[in-house]
C-alpha cells in the first residue's frame, strides 16, 4: 500500500478513540476524510470541526460520491463494526481497498522509527507518556494515542514523521500488524476471553507480537513476565527502575535507575504505582532513543496525563471526585490502591459501569472482589458496547457477587442523585462505557453540592 497515492479515505466507524486519531493524521496529511459512527460524541464533534464530514445513519447514500471513486479511496473499518455492516459491505462487494485500522496503522508506522507500547494495562497512560517525552525533546515524532492527552487536548501528537509511537493493541490480534523498533510489554493479564478462549492463547499472541519487532529492535518487558527482554520495575533489581520513592505534595520524587547510573529527583503528578511502572518504561524507551535525561525529567514533570485515567474533576480538601477509564478487575485494583495512598482513611465511593457482556461473565468473581474493597458501591448497567446481551448476565447478577453490603444498582437517569445522596468524601466513576459522557453533569452537580 502507498499512502503517497491516496486521496480519500473513508472510516467505519470513525468516533473510536484509536480511528479518530488516525483520521485526525490523514486530515493533517492533506487527504480528504469522511465517516460513518452510530453515534454523535464530544470526540466526532471535534472531528467536524477539522473539516471531516460525518453521518450517523447506517446508509451507503449518505455516503458523498468522491469516496465511491475506488481508484482514489481507501476504506478504514473498526473491528467492533459487524460484517453485515451495509457501508462495509458495499466497499467490500465493489473491490475497494478495504483495511482494519490496526492494517492502516501497520502500514503508516512501516517505515518509520516505530516505538510500539502492548499490555492489558497501561497502554494509553505509557504511549502519551512516551509521545509527550519524546516531543519534549524535540524530536519528529507522530503518537497515536488510545485516549485524549491532557497536556495537547488531542489523541494525535503530531511534530514530524521520522518517528511514531503507537498503543500495540491485543484486541483481535490487531498488534501483529506492526513492526516496532522498540517495543514493550507492560502486562499480560487474561482479557479479551471472547476473542482468544483463554489466557494462554492470550500470552501466546504477546510472543508472536514479540517476534515482530525488527531484528535489531529491543523488546523491553514488566519485571517478572514470562518474556525475556529488558526489565523495569519497581524498588527492585530491573535494568531500569524507580528507587527512594517518596510523596510531595501528591507527586512522585524517585530516583531512576538505568544499566549505566542512577539519576535523581525526577518527578511524575500521576498517583498509583501503575503509573509509576508506566513512566519508567516511557523513560527507559526514550533513553533508548536517545534523549538526554535532564530533559527527560523536565518532560516528566510537565506531563498531566491522559483524560478519563486517574483524572481529577474535583479537588478539595474536604471532596475529591475522580473518572477513570479502568474495565478490568486488575485496573480497579489500581485504582483503589492509588486512592488508598493518596487518601488513606476517606470514604470511597465507587460508581462502575461495566463493559460487555462477555467480560463480567468471564472475570465476575474478580470485579466482585475488587469492587467489595471499596466503602460504598453503585452499579450502572452493562455498556454492550459491540456485543448482544448473554442469558442471565447482567449487573444485578454481579451485585449479587459483591461481598460488601454497602452496594446498589442504580439507573443512569438517578446517577447524580444517588451520588448527591452519599455521604462518600471521594467519588469515583469508573468504566470504558458511556458513563464518560456523564462526567460533565455529575462535575457541574457535585460542584454546587460541595
Amino acid at each position: 500500500m502507498n499512502l503517497s497515492n491516496i486521496h480519500n479515505v473513508y472510516f467505519i466507524g470513525i468516533g473510536g478513540i484509536g480511528m479518530s486519531a488516525i483520521a485526525r493524521y490523514f486530515v493533517a496529511n492533506g487527504k480528504q476524510v469522511a465517516g460513518y459512527d452510530r453515534t454523535e460524541t464530544a470526540l466526532t464533534k471535534t472531528l467536524q470541526e477539522l473539516g471531516i464530514e460525518i453521518h450517523f445513519n447506517e446508509d451507503v447514500g449518505a455516503i458523498d460520491n468522491k469516496y465511491k471513486i475506488k481508484e482514489q479511496t481507501v476504506v478504514v473499518y473498526t473491528p467492533a463494526v459487524p460484517k453485515t455492516h451495509s457501508e462495509l459491505m458495499f466497499f467490500n462487494d465493489n473491490d475497494f481497498e478495504v483495511y482494519k485500522r490496526s492494517e492502516i496503522l501497520g502500514a503508516i508506522t512501516q517505515h518509520t522509527y516505530c516505538l510500539a507500547v502492548a499490555g492489558t494495562h497501561g497502554k494509553t497512560t505509557t504511549t502519551s507518556m512516551l509521545g509527550h517525552l519524546l516531543n519534549d525533546c524535540g524530536a519528529p515524532v507522530t503518537a497515536f494515542l488510545g485516549g485524549i492527552s491532557e497536556n495537547y487536548n488531542s489523541n494525535l501528537i503530531l511534530n514530524g514523521t521520522e518517528i511514531t509511537v503507537v498503543e500495540a493493541d491485543e484486541f483481535d490480534r490487531s498488534f501483529l500488524t506492526l513492526s516496532p523498533d522498540l517495543a514493550c510489554i507492560t502486562s499480560m493479564d487474561a482479557d479479551h476471553l471472547d476473542i482468544y478462549g483463554d489466557a494462554t492463547e492470550l500470552i501466546k499472541s504477546f510472543k508472536d507480537f514479540a517476534n515482530c519487532i525488527k531484528p535489531n529492535g529491543k523488546l523491553y518487558v514488566k519485571n517478572g513476565l514470562p518474556l525475556n527482554g529488558i526489565t523495569y520495575g519497581i524498588e527492585d533489581s530491573s535494568d531500569y527502575s524507580a528507587q527512594n520513592i517518596k510523596i510531595n505534595n501528591g507527586s512522585y520524587v524517585f530516583d531512576f535507575k538505568t544499566p549505566l547510573e542512577t539519576y535523581k529527583d525526577f518527578r511524575l503528578s500521576l498517583p498509583g504505582r501503575h503509573n509509576l511502572s508506566n513512566a519508567i518504561i516511557a523513560l527507559a524507551m526514550a533513553v533508548e532513543y536517545g534523549c538526554p535525561l535532564d530533559q527527560l525529567a523536565k518532560g516528566l514533570a510537565s506531563y498531566k496525563g491522559v483524560k478519563r485515567r486517574f483524572t481529577y474533576q474535583i479537588k478539595t480538601d474536604d471532596f475529591v471526585f475522580i473518572d477513570d477509564y479502568a474495565h478490568h478487575p486488575e485496573e480497579i485494583n489500581a485504582v483503589y490502591d492509588a486512592v488508598r495512598e493518596m487518601y488513606p482513611g476517606k470514604e470511597v465511593l465507587a460508581v462502575f459501569q461495566p463493559h460487555l457482556f462477555s467480560r463480567t461473565k468471564d472475570f465476575a468473581d474478580e470485579f466482585a472482589q475488587s469492587l467489595s474493597k471499596f466503602d460504598e458501591i453503585m452499579l450502572l448497567d452493562i455498556y454492550p458496547a459491540r456485543e448482544l446481551p448473554l442469558e442471565g448476565i447482567s449487573s444485578n447478577w454481579l451485585l449479587s457477587k459483591i461481598k460488601n453490603p454497602n452496594k446498589r444498582l442504580i439507573q443512569k437517569s438517578g446517577l447524580i442523585n444517588e451520588i448527591k445522596n452519599s455521604d462518600a468524601q471521594i467519588v469515583l466513576t469508573i468504566g470504558a462505557g458511556d458513563i464518560g459522557e456523564e462526567v460533565e453533569r455529575i462535575k457541574e452537580a457535585l460542584s454546587i453540592a460541595n
